[in-house]
Protein backbone atom coordinates (compact mmCIF):
# COMPACT_ATOMS: atom_id res chain seq x y z
CA UNK A 1 0.00 0.00 0.00
CA UNK A 2 1.25 3.46 -0.87
CA UNK A 3 1.04 6.29 1.62
CA UNK A 4 -1.74 8.09 -0.29
CA UNK A 5 -3.95 4.97 0.02
CA UNK A 6 -4.08 5.30 3.81
CA UNK A 7 -7.55 6.28 4.97
CA UNK A 8 -6.14 9.18 7.02
CA UNK A 9 -4.09 10.63 4.14
CA UNK A 10 -2.70 13.31 4.24
CA UNK A 11 -2.64 13.63 8.04
CA UNK A 12 1.10 13.18 8.50
CA UNK A 13 2.54 12.37 11.91
CA UNK A 14 6.07 12.36 13.31
CA UNK A 15 8.05 11.71 16.47
CA UNK A 16 8.71 15.14 17.97
CA UNK A 17 11.49 13.84 20.23
CA UNK A 18 13.35 12.28 17.30
CA UNK A 19 13.19 15.57 15.38
CA UNK A 20 14.15 17.89 18.21
CA UNK A 21 17.95 17.57 17.89
CA UNK A 22 18.27 17.59 14.06
CA UNK A 23 15.83 20.49 13.77
CA UNK A 24 17.65 22.51 16.43
CA UNK A 25 20.98 21.89 14.67
CA UNK A 26 19.54 22.89 11.29
CA UNK A 27 18.02 26.06 12.74
CA UNK A 28 21.29 26.98 14.47
CA UNK A 29 23.29 26.58 11.26
CA UNK A 30 20.69 28.48 9.25
CA UNK A 31 20.78 31.42 11.66
CA UNK A 32 24.59 31.44 11.74
CA UNK A 33 24.82 31.48 7.93
CA UNK A 34 22.27 34.27 7.56
CA UNK A 35 24.14 36.28 10.19
CA UNK A 36 27.39 35.83 8.26
CA UNK A 37 25.69 36.94 5.05
CA UNK A 38 24.35 40.10 6.65
CA UNK A 39 27.93 41.08 7.54
CA UNK A 40 29.13 40.66 3.94
CA UNK A 41 27.42 43.75 2.56
CA UNK A 42 25.10 44.01 -0.43
CA UNK A 43 27.59 43.40 -3.25
CA UNK A 44 29.10 40.30 -1.65
CA UNK A 45 25.66 39.02 -0.69
CA UNK A 46 24.67 39.29 -4.35
CA UNK A 47 27.78 37.35 -5.38
CA UNK A 48 27.04 34.64 -2.82
CA UNK A 49 23.43 34.45 -3.97
CA UNK A 50 24.60 34.21 -7.58
CA UNK A 51 26.85 31.25 -6.81
CA UNK A 52 24.17 29.42 -4.81
CA UNK A 53 21.46 30.00 -7.41
CA UNK A 54 23.62 28.76 -10.29
CA UNK A 55 24.48 25.64 -8.30
CA UNK A 56 20.82 25.08 -7.37
CA UNK A 57 19.68 25.29 -10.99
CA UNK A 58 22.42 22.97 -12.27
CA UNK A 59 22.02 20.35 -9.54
CA UNK A 60 18.22 20.16 -9.45
CA UNK A 61 18.35 19.17 -13.13
CA UNK A 62 21.25 16.74 -12.63
CA UNK A 63 19.18 14.85 -10.04
CA UNK A 64 16.80 14.00 -12.88
CA UNK A 65 19.65 13.08 -15.23
CA UNK A 66 19.52 16.32 -17.25
CA UNK A 67 22.71 18.32 -17.75
CA UNK A 68 22.25 22.05 -18.43
CA UNK A 69 24.83 24.26 -20.09
CA UNK A 70 26.69 26.02 -17.27
CA UNK A 71 27.45 29.15 -19.31
CA UNK A 72 23.76 29.55 -20.18
CA UNK A 73 22.71 29.14 -16.55
CA UNK A 74 25.32 31.63 -15.33
CA UNK A 75 24.31 34.15 -17.98
CA UNK A 76 20.61 33.78 -17.16
CA UNK A 77 21.08 34.12 -13.39
CA UNK A 78 23.54 37.02 -13.83
CA UNK A 79 21.03 39.01 -15.89
CA UNK A 80 18.36 38.60 -13.25
CA UNK A 81 20.70 39.61 -10.43
CA UNK A 82 22.16 42.57 -12.29
CA UNK A 83 25.63 41.06 -12.74
CA UNK A 84 26.42 41.69 -16.41
CA UNK A 85 30.06 40.60 -16.11
CA UNK A 86 29.33 37.24 -14.49
CA UNK A 87 29.46 35.27 -17.75
CA UNK A 88 29.37 35.39 -21.53
CA UNK A 89 25.92 36.07 -23.04
CA UNK A 90 24.45 32.67 -23.78
CA UNK A 91 20.92 31.40 -24.24
CA UNK A 92 19.40 27.96 -23.80
CA UNK A 93 15.63 27.58 -23.52
CA UNK A 94 15.83 24.71 -21.03
CA UNK A 95 18.25 26.60 -18.79
CA UNK A 96 16.12 29.74 -18.99
CA UNK A 97 13.05 27.78 -17.89
CA UNK A 98 14.67 26.24 -14.81
CA UNK A 99 16.24 29.58 -13.84
CA UNK A 100 12.91 31.35 -14.26
CA UNK A 101 11.16 28.85 -11.99
CA UNK A 102 13.84 28.86 -9.29
CA UNK A 103 14.16 32.65 -9.27
CA UNK A 104 10.39 33.06 -9.07
CA UNK A 105 10.25 30.73 -6.07
CA UNK A 106 13.05 32.67 -4.38
CA UNK A 107 12.20 36.28 -5.20
CA UNK A 108 8.38 36.01 -5.08
CA UNK A 109 8.16 33.77 -2.03
CA UNK A 110 5.50 35.97 -0.40
CA UNK A 111 3.07 35.39 -3.28
CA UNK A 112 0.54 32.56 -2.88
CA UNK A 113 1.34 29.27 -4.58
CA UNK A 114 -1.54 28.93 -7.03
CA UNK A 115 -2.44 26.41 -9.74
CA UNK A 116 -1.69 28.95 -12.48
CA UNK A 117 1.77 29.55 -11.02
CA UNK A 118 2.53 25.82 -10.96
CA UNK A 119 1.33 25.49 -14.56
CA UNK A 120 3.62 28.36 -15.58
CA UNK A 121 6.58 26.68 -13.86
CA UNK A 122 5.84 23.41 -15.62
CA UNK A 123 5.53 25.07 -19.02
CA UNK A 124 8.83 26.86 -18.42
CA UNK A 125 10.58 23.54 -17.72
CA UNK A 126 9.44 22.07 -21.03
CA UNK A 127 9.49 24.94 -23.56
CA UNK A 128 9.17 22.59 -26.56
CA UNK A 129 6.31 20.57 -25.08
CA UNK A 130 8.53 17.49 -25.07
CA UNK A 131 10.41 15.52 -22.42
CA UNK A 132 13.24 14.15 -24.51
CA UNK A 133 11.56 12.65 -27.57
CA UNK A 134 8.21 12.22 -25.84
CA UNK A 135 5.44 14.81 -26.22
CA UNK A 136 3.83 15.64 -22.87
CA UNK A 137 1.03 17.77 -21.48
CA UNK A 138 2.61 21.04 -20.33
CA UNK A 139 0.95 23.60 -18.09
CA UNK A 140 -1.70 21.08 -17.02
CA UNK A 141 -2.21 18.04 -14.81
CA UNK A 142 -1.34 14.59 -16.14
CA UNK A 143 -4.17 12.55 -17.64
CA UNK A 144 -2.97 8.94 -17.16
CA UNK A 145 -3.93 8.39 -20.81
CA UNK A 146 -1.17 5.77 -21.14
CA UNK A 147 -1.82 4.14 -17.78
CA UNK A 148 -1.07 4.96 -14.13
CA UNK A 149 1.81 7.29 -13.29
CA UNK A 150 4.67 5.08 -12.11
CA UNK A 151 8.28 5.69 -11.13
CA UNK A 152 10.25 2.79 -12.62
CA UNK A 153 13.84 1.72 -13.25
CA UNK A 154 15.58 -1.07 -15.12
CA UNK A 155 15.50 -2.37 -18.72
CA UNK A 156 12.25 -2.59 -20.66
CA UNK A 157 10.42 -5.79 -19.79
CA UNK A 158 12.21 -6.17 -16.44
CA UNK A 159 11.37 -2.81 -14.92
CA UNK A 160 10.98 -2.35 -11.19
CA UNK A 161 8.11 -0.16 -10.00
CA UNK A 162 9.34 2.06 -7.18
CA UNK A 163 6.17 4.07 -6.79
CA UNK A 164 2.70 4.55 -8.27
CA UNK A 165 1.00 7.94 -7.87
CA UNK A 166 -2.69 8.64 -7.16
CA UNK A 167 -4.95 8.31 -10.24
CA UNK A 168 -5.43 11.42 -12.38
CA UNK A 169 -9.11 11.72 -11.42
CA UNK A 170 -8.03 12.62 -7.87
CA UNK A 171 -5.57 15.36 -8.83
CA UNK A 172 -7.87 18.39 -8.61
CA UNK A 173 -8.97 17.51 -5.09
CA UNK A 174 -5.46 16.48 -4.01
CA UNK A 175 -3.85 19.67 -5.27
CA UNK A 176 -6.60 21.88 -3.83
CA UNK A 177 -5.94 20.36 -0.39
CA UNK A 178 -2.19 20.72 -0.77
CA UNK A 179 -2.30 24.36 -1.90
CA UNK A 180 -4.78 25.31 0.84
CA UNK A 181 -2.38 23.88 3.41
CA UNK A 182 0.76 25.35 1.84
CA UNK A 183 -0.70 28.85 1.68
CA UNK A 184 -1.54 28.66 5.38
CA UNK A 185 -5.32 28.26 5.33
CA UNK A 186 -5.43 24.62 6.52
CA UNK A 187 -3.62 23.92 9.79
CA UNK A 188 -5.20 20.48 10.39
CA UNK A 189 -2.62 18.54 8.37
CA UNK A 190 0.22 17.04 10.40
CA UNK A 191 1.03 16.76 14.09
CA UNK A 192 2.92 19.98 14.77
CA UNK A 193 4.62 20.13 18.16
CA UNK A 194 4.55 23.51 19.95
CA UNK A 195 8.30 23.26 20.70
CA UNK A 196 8.91 23.67 16.96
CA UNK A 197 6.82 26.83 16.74
CA UNK A 198 9.68 29.17 15.83
CA UNK A 199 9.48 31.11 12.50
CA UNK A 200 6.51 29.25 11.06
CA UNK A 201 3.75 29.27 8.50
CA UNK A 202 0.31 28.18 9.53
CA UNK A 203 1.49 27.12 13.01
CA UNK A 204 4.24 24.76 11.77
CA UNK A 205 8.00 25.34 11.79
CA UNK A 206 9.14 26.50 8.35
CA UNK A 207 11.82 23.82 7.94
CA UNK A 208 9.33 21.09 8.72
CA UNK A 209 6.85 22.68 6.33
CA UNK A 210 9.47 22.70 3.60
CA UNK A 211 10.23 19.01 4.07
CA UNK A 212 6.58 18.01 4.19
CA UNK A 213 5.74 20.15 1.15
CA UNK A 214 8.50 18.44 -0.84
CA UNK A 215 7.28 14.97 0.15
CA UNK A 216 3.57 15.75 -0.28
CA UNK A 217 3.90 17.29 -3.75
CA UNK A 218 6.19 14.62 -5.17
CA UNK A 219 3.84 11.96 -3.75
CA UNK A 220 0.84 13.48 -5.56
CA UNK A 221 3.04 13.63 -8.71
CA UNK A 222 0.55 15.84 -10.59
CA UNK A 223 2.55 16.35 -13.81
CA UNK A 224 3.72 13.98 -16.52
CA UNK A 225 7.33 15.02 -15.88
CA UNK A 226 9.25 17.57 -13.83
CA UNK A 227 7.64 16.71 -10.49
CA UNK A 228 10.95 16.40 -8.64
CA UNK A 229 12.25 19.76 -9.85
CA UNK A 230 8.98 21.51 -8.98
CA UNK A 231 8.86 19.79 -5.56
CA UNK A 232 12.34 21.14 -4.80
CA UNK A 233 11.33 24.62 -5.97
CA UNK A 234 8.32 24.49 -3.64
CA UNK A 235 10.57 23.43 -0.75
CA UNK A 236 12.89 26.35 -1.56
CA UNK A 237 9.92 28.72 -1.62
CA UNK A 238 8.88 27.54 1.85
CA UNK A 239 12.43 28.08 3.13
CA UNK A 240 12.54 31.57 1.61
CA UNK A 241 9.32 32.41 3.44
CA UNK A 242 10.81 31.44 6.78
CA UNK A 243 13.89 33.57 6.12
CA UNK A 244 12.00 36.53 4.65
CA UNK A 245 14.63 37.12 2.00
CA UNK A 246 14.67 36.95 -1.76
CA UNK A 247 18.26 35.73 -1.82
CA UNK A 248 19.47 32.14 -1.83
CA UNK A 249 22.72 31.45 0.01
CA UNK A 250 22.69 27.64 0.02
CA UNK A 251 21.55 24.87 -2.30
CA UNK A 252 19.50 22.01 -0.90
CA UNK A 253 19.31 20.58 -4.44
CA UNK A 254 23.11 20.39 -4.60
CA UNK A 255 23.15 18.44 -1.34
CA UNK A 256 20.37 16.14 -2.57
CA UNK A 257 22.48 15.47 -5.66
CA UNK A 258 25.41 14.53 -3.41
CA UNK A 259 23.10 12.21 -1.44
CA UNK A 260 21.07 11.10 -4.46
CA UNK A 261 20.89 7.37 -3.70
CA UNK A 262 19.96 8.04 -0.07
CA UNK A 263 17.35 10.58 -1.22
CA UNK A 264 15.59 8.10 -3.48
CA UNK A 265 15.85 5.33 -0.88
CA UNK A 266 14.25 7.29 1.97
CA UNK A 267 11.64 8.75 -0.38
CA UNK A 268 10.62 5.30 -1.65
CA UNK A 269 10.43 3.82 1.86
CA UNK A 270 8.34 6.77 3.05
CA UNK A 271 5.93 6.57 0.12
CA UNK A 272 5.45 2.84 0.79
CA UNK A 273 5.12 3.29 4.54
CA UNK A 274 2.66 4.76 7.01
CA UNK A 275 1.74 8.41 7.57
CA UNK A 276 4.55 8.62 10.14
CA UNK A 277 7.12 10.64 8.17
CA UNK A 278 9.74 10.93 10.92
CA UNK A 279 12.48 9.18 8.89
CA UNK A 280 11.93 11.47 5.92
CA UNK A 281 12.02 14.62 8.06
CA UNK A 282 15.14 13.51 9.94
CA UNK A 283 16.87 12.96 6.59
CA UNK A 284 15.59 16.31 5.24
CA UNK A 285 16.89 18.20 8.30
CA UNK A 286 20.27 16.47 7.91
CA UNK A 287 20.38 17.27 4.20
CA UNK A 288 19.56 20.91 4.92
CA UNK A 289 22.29 21.11 7.58
CA UNK A 290 24.87 19.72 5.16
CA UNK A 291 23.74 22.20 2.50
CA UNK A 292 24.34 25.06 4.93
CA UNK A 293 27.79 23.64 5.80
CA UNK A 294 28.70 23.74 2.10
CA UNK A 295 27.36 27.29 1.83
CA UNK A 296 29.55 28.46 4.71
CA UNK A 297 32.60 27.20 2.83
CA UNK A 298 31.44 29.05 -0.29
CA UNK A 299 30.91 32.25 1.72
CA UNK A 300 34.57 32.09 2.65
CA UNK A 301 35.32 31.79 -1.06
CA UNK A 302 33.28 34.95 -1.72
CA UNK A 303 35.33 36.82 0.87
CA UNK A 304 38.58 35.56 -0.65
CA UNK A 305 37.35 36.69 -4.07
CA UNK A 306 36.60 40.18 -2.74
CA UNK A 307 40.04 40.35 -1.10
CA UNK A 308 41.65 39.22 -4.36
CA UNK A 309 40.06 42.00 -6.41
CA UNK A 310 40.84 44.55 -3.72
CA UNK A 311 44.48 43.45 -3.75
CA UNK A 312 44.76 43.63 -7.56
CA UNK A 313 42.38 46.54 -8.13
CA UNK A 314 44.98 48.56 -10.07
CA UNK A 315 46.09 45.74 -12.36
CA UNK A 316 45.16 46.24 -16.05
CA UNK A 317 43.29 43.12 -17.18
CA UNK A 318 41.45 42.20 -20.35
CA UNK A 319 37.73 41.37 -20.26
CA UNK A 320 38.63 37.74 -21.00
CA UNK A 321 41.08 37.55 -18.11
CA UNK A 322 38.58 39.08 -15.67
CA UNK A 323 35.80 36.74 -16.84
CA UNK A 324 37.86 33.57 -16.49
CA UNK A 325 39.34 34.57 -13.14
CA UNK A 326 35.82 35.26 -11.84
CA UNK A 327 34.64 31.95 -13.25
CA UNK A 328 37.40 30.10 -11.42
CA UNK A 329 36.75 31.86 -8.12
CA UNK A 330 33.00 31.17 -8.40
CA UNK A 331 33.65 27.44 -8.17
CA UNK A 332 35.51 26.07 -11.16
CA UNK A 333 35.21 22.28 -11.55
CA UNK A 334 38.59 20.59 -11.93
CA UNK A 335 41.95 22.20 -12.62
CA UNK A 336 42.48 25.37 -14.61
CA UNK A 337 44.59 24.58 -17.70
CA UNK A 338 45.45 26.41 -20.91
CA UNK A 339 42.97 24.26 -22.84
CA UNK A 340 40.15 25.05 -20.42
CA UNK A 341 41.10 28.72 -20.50
CA UNK A 342 40.84 28.61 -24.31
CA UNK A 343 37.46 26.86 -24.19
CA UNK A 344 35.94 29.28 -21.69
CA UNK A 345 37.51 32.35 -23.29
CA UNK A 346 36.71 31.14 -26.82
CA UNK A 347 40.27 31.76 -27.96
CA UNK A 348 43.21 29.70 -29.20
CA UNK A 349 45.43 27.73 -26.84
CA UNK A 350 48.33 30.03 -27.78
CA UNK A 351 46.29 33.09 -26.78
CA UNK A 352 45.28 31.33 -23.56
CA UNK A 353 48.92 30.60 -22.79
CA UNK A 354 49.84 34.26 -23.29
CA UNK A 355 47.01 35.30 -20.95
CA UNK A 356 48.18 32.82 -18.33
CA UNK A 357 51.87 33.71 -18.59
CA UNK A 358 50.99 37.39 -18.21
CA UNK A 359 49.06 36.63 -15.00
CA UNK A 360 51.83 34.37 -13.70
CA UNK A 361 54.37 37.17 -14.12
CA UNK A 362 52.13 39.54 -12.19
CA UNK A 363 51.42 36.85 -9.55
CA UNK A 364 47.66 36.79 -10.05
CA UNK A 365 48.03 33.12 -10.96
CA UNK A 366 50.28 30.47 -9.47
CA UNK A 367 51.45 27.26 -11.11
CA UNK A 368 50.40 23.97 -9.47
CA UNK A 369 53.03 21.27 -8.86
CA UNK A 370 53.20 18.66 -11.62
CA UNK A 371 54.72 17.72 -14.95
CA UNK A 372 54.48 19.78 -18.11
CA UNK A 373 51.75 17.60 -19.59
CA UNK A 374 49.57 18.20 -16.53
CA UNK A 375 50.39 21.85 -15.98
CA UNK A 376 47.55 23.58 -14.19
CA UNK A 377 47.10 26.82 -12.33
CA UNK A 378 45.36 28.39 -9.35
CA UNK A 379 44.28 31.93 -8.62
CA UNK A 380 46.52 33.52 -5.99
CA UNK A 381 44.92 33.00 -2.60
CA UNK A 382 42.79 30.09 -3.83
CA UNK A 383 45.45 27.40 -3.60
CA UNK A 384 44.26 24.18 -1.91
CA UNK A 385 45.26 23.62 1.70
CA UNK A 386 48.38 21.47 2.12
CA UNK A 387 47.78 20.45 5.73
Amino acid sequence: MYIWQDGDWPKFTWDAEALLAPLAEARHKQGRLLGQMQRLGFDLQTQASFQATVEDVIRTSEIEGEKLDLASVRSSVARRLGLPDAGHPSFDARAEGVVEMMMDAMQNHACPLAIERLFAWHAALFPTGHSGMRKIVTGGWRTDHDGPMQVVSGPLGRQKVHYEAPPAKRLKAEMKRFLTWFNGSDTTVGSADRRFNRPAIGGMDGLLRSGIAHLWFVTIHPFEDGNGRIARAIADLALARTEGTGQRFYSVSAQIQRERSRYYDVLERTQKGSLDVTAWLVWFMSCFSHAVDAAEEKSRSVLRKAEFWQRFAEEPLSVRQKTILNRFMDGFEGNLTARKWAAIGKCSVDTASRDINDLLERRLLVRNPGGSKRTSFNVAGFEPDTD
